[in-house]
Order: structure tokens, then sequence, then C-alpha cells
């Protein structure tokens, strides 16, 4: 618990919101979609999810650990394709078990694909898995939302970080 209150206090102090981003894909990503208004859902992760999909269009994805969201999508997107081999985007429910040498390797991701991987700050070791996952050499942009991390896989992107409230 003291783990997560201090790793709030530290995501406060660095968080911005879109007037801090300097990247085009970062900034239209954000207002075009995550501060879009109506919210899909009172959940924030999974409204980052149902926007994120809506707006990158996506129609395979795959999501681990997590089957009330799964249902969730299921009945907003049914075109949706789950466990695809290529997939647009990976959600991971408990980031801690996500390392990212077999996420990137084995997934087949492709250019323009995304991870979502959920509940990044609580506890050191979820922490440390989204740190190692930014540091990844295919990682080209990461997104630390407190309550879920976004990474992209963008081979035209320069590696950028953002630390951004929602």
């Amino acid at each position: 618990m003291l783990f997560k209150l201090k790793s709030y206090f530290k995501f406060l102090l660095k968080s911005t919101n879109e007037h801090g981003v300097h990247s085009p894909f970062v900034f239209n990503y954000l207002t075009k979609c995550l501060y879009k208004k109506p919210r899909k859902s009172k959940d924030k992760t999974l409204d980052i999810l149902l926007k994120s999909i809506a707006y990158f269009k996506f129609t395979k994805i795959n999501v681990i650990g997590n089957s009330v969201f799964k249902k969730e999508l299921e009945k907003k997107y049914p075109n949706l394709v789950f466990d695809a081999k290529n997939p647009d985007l990976l959600f991971y429910e408990n980031s801690e078990f996500v390392k990212p040498v077999n996420v990137i390797s084995h997934s087949n991701l492709h250019n323009d694909s995304i991870i979502i991987l959920n509940n990044i700050h609580k506890n050191s070791k979820s922490h440390n898995y989204w740190s190692n996952f930014k540091k990844w050499k295919e990682v080209s942009v990461s997104i630390d939302m407190y309550y879920c991390g976004v990474i992209f896989i963008r081979r035209e992107q320069q590696k950028e970080h953002f630390t951004i409230r929602i």
C-alpha cells in the first residue's frame, strides 16, 4: 500500500496533460481519443482500451488475464477477432508477470501494434516490469497513465516516454 501511495505522488509530480506533449502522434491520440467525451466505461483502463480500439479501428486483439474486459469488448465490438496470430492490440491484466522479450518475440506484433499493461503501479514488481518494457528496443512510444501503461510499436517514430494524466 505504501508503494502505491508513493508511486502515485511521484506520478502526479511528473505527469502532464496534452499541452506537455511534443509528439503529434501522441497529441492526437490524447486529444482525439482519450480526452474525448463521453467515457465508455467507469473503469479508466477499460475506457482507455475501448477508446483505443475505436480510434485506431483495430480488428484483432488479445486479452490476457481479464475475462470481464473481454466480455465487455465482445459486447461493444462484436466484429473483433480475439486470440489472433498478428494482433493489433495486446492487453495484459497482470503486468508483473509479463516479460518484454516474451511478448515482443512471441506475439508476432507488427508496426503500429499496441500493448496495454494494467496496474503498472500496483507494486514494485509490476513497476519494474513496466520500466523494463519502456527500455526495450522495439518500443518507440510509452505512456504511463498511472492506471495502466500503453506501449506503441512504431518503427518510424523516435523513442519517447510520456507521463500523462487522464
